[in-house]
Order: structure tokens, then C-alpha cells, then sequence
């Protein structure tokens, strides 16, 4: 299928950018249009595993987690700051493209705002306890040295979690599933942005992601340990987590 907005050569970037700042002002209502509002609530997973690192949970219903002290928050392909508004402490949303930080700003205070390349982050080894992603992963234009910038970043010890489609093991699902993003995406994007190939192209990206299983295989060659995936609507969706292994105790020492 094919998709203006999708490429799989050097020039993916550009036009994922392209993409990302045509639909960034709908971005959210478009969101709870496709999923009936469960987006939200598997954000509100991502935010709960990402807790488990380290975090403790607000008292307050809705308002997410809040990072301890010295709690670092990496939200990757922030987008519009949806993952990054439900967390305090810490928390740097990076994004490609300017269209959605701007939005992202606009919306929530507290965190820090960096526009950069998920390939090519600017910031030192070892920097955060936490990365989290939502529908980013299957847009990197090299998937594998995304997962490896990740890891570089992220402390030992440090978790990696990840939200994004997946493609159902059933084979009847699975067929259902594609048929409603193949014509409902293009209806929507048409409707909100008058654009089809602006959500048409989330078909065609899926079909060439790896998705939940790929991406545990992935982030283990790439040196995550740990890892394992959480799927809802039957495998529609999935979050993969990972975690940077520590040093063993001969390495640490090691002169």
C-alpha cells in the first residue's frame, strides 16, 4: 500500500516530520475518536510500569505518578506531552517535530521540552532512570539503533517502556483489526485534517513494524534484559518493557 507519508529509506524522517506537523493541532481528539478513549488508560499502564521503577503513585486520581527526587523521566516522541503531563519530577519530553513540542508546551509546565532526534539524543550516558515512548517506536526510521540510543541513555537498572500497535496473534482478529484501519483510518483523516494518507499511513507503517514480539526480540540483541510485552484489545495494542541490566559486580570493579 502505498503512502506518501511512508517510506522506508533515508528519507523517512523528513516525511514522518512532515506528517507529525500536519495532524499536531488534532492530534489528541483524533486519538480518542480512533480508540473510544482507551488510549488514555494505556497511557495510564505505561505511567503505572514506569512507577514501578522508582516511583510512587499521586494520591490524587488522574494526575499520574510523581517521580521521587532524583527520578530522571525520558518521554520519547513526546508528541503533544500526553505521557509527559502525567508525570512530575525530572521529565524531559523530546520530540522531532516542532508543531507537536509547541502544542506539548502549551499544555503542561514542569517538564523540559527538547526538540532532537530519537537517533541522535543529545545527552550524556547513564542520564535517566525512566524512558517511555507512545506510538514512536514504529516511526524511528532505524528501529534497532533507536532501541540501542535508548539504552545508552538510560542508567543500569533503568526501564524502558513502550506503547504502541500491535498485531494480533489470531489470524481472524487480525484480519478484522486491518480491515477497520484500512477503511476507517483514511475516513478520519480525510474528516479531522482533510487529509487521508495523514492516518492511512498508520496501516501501512504497522504492516512493516515488528511489533510486540519483534520489538522484545529486538530490544534483547539490542541489551535490554527482562523483557516481556503487556497486550490489550487482544493484541491490537501492546506495551514492551525492558530494563538496562546493571553491571555485574566483577565489571564494576574491573580497574
Amino acid at each position: 500500500m502505498r503512502n506518501r507519508f511512508y517510506s522506508p529509506d533515508g528519507q523517512r524522517a523528513a516525511m514522518v516530520n512532515k506528517l507529525f506537523a500536519t495532524i499536531a493541532r488534532r492530534y489528541d481528539l483524533l486519538n480518542d475518536v480512533m480508540s473510544l478513549g482507551l488510549h488514555r488508560r494505556w497511557k495510564r499502564r505505561v505511567v503505572t510500569l514506569a512507577s514501578e521503577n522508582g516511583y510512587r503513585s499521586t494520591s490524587s486520581p488522574g494526575r499520574g505518578v510523581e517521580a521521587a527526587p532524583t527520578g530522571r523521566v525520558l518521554d520519547l516522541c513526546c508528541g503533544t506531552g500526553d505521557i509527559a503531563r502525567r508525570m512530575t519530577g525530572r521529565v524531559v519530553g523530546v520530540d522531532f517535530t516542532a508543531e507537536m513540542l509547541r502544542v506539548a508546551a502549551a499544555r503542561a509546565t514542569g517538564a523540559r521540552w527538547v526538540r532532537a532526534d530519537a537517533l541522535r539524543l543529545p545527552f550524556p550516558d547513564h542520564s535517566f532512570d525512566v524512558v517511555t515512548i507512545g506510538y514512536g517506536l514504529r516511526n524511528l526510521a532505524d528501529l534497532e539503533a533507536g532501541l540501542r540510543e535508548i539504552c545508552r541513555v538510560l542508567r543500569p537498572g533503568g526501564k524502558l517502556v513502550s506503547l504502541d500497535f500491535g498485531k494480533p496473534q489470531n489470524r481472524l482478529w487480525r484480519a478484522l483489526y486491518f480491515a477497520h484501519l484500512r477503511f476507517w483510518l483514511p475516513v478520519l483523516g480525510r474528516l479531522f485534517v482533510g487529509d487521508a494518507d495523514a492516518y492511512r499511513y498508520i496501516l501501512v507503517s504497522l504492516e512493516a513494524y515488528p511489533a510486540q514480539r519483534g520489538v522484545k526480540t529486538l530490544m534483547e540483541q539490542c541489551g535490554f534484559a527482562a523483557c516481556r510485552f503487556e497486550e490489550f484489545c487482544f493484541g491490537a495494542m501492546a506495551i514492551n518493557l525492558g530494563t538496562k541490566p546493571s553491571p555485574s559486580p566483577r565489571q564494576s570493579s574491573a580497574p
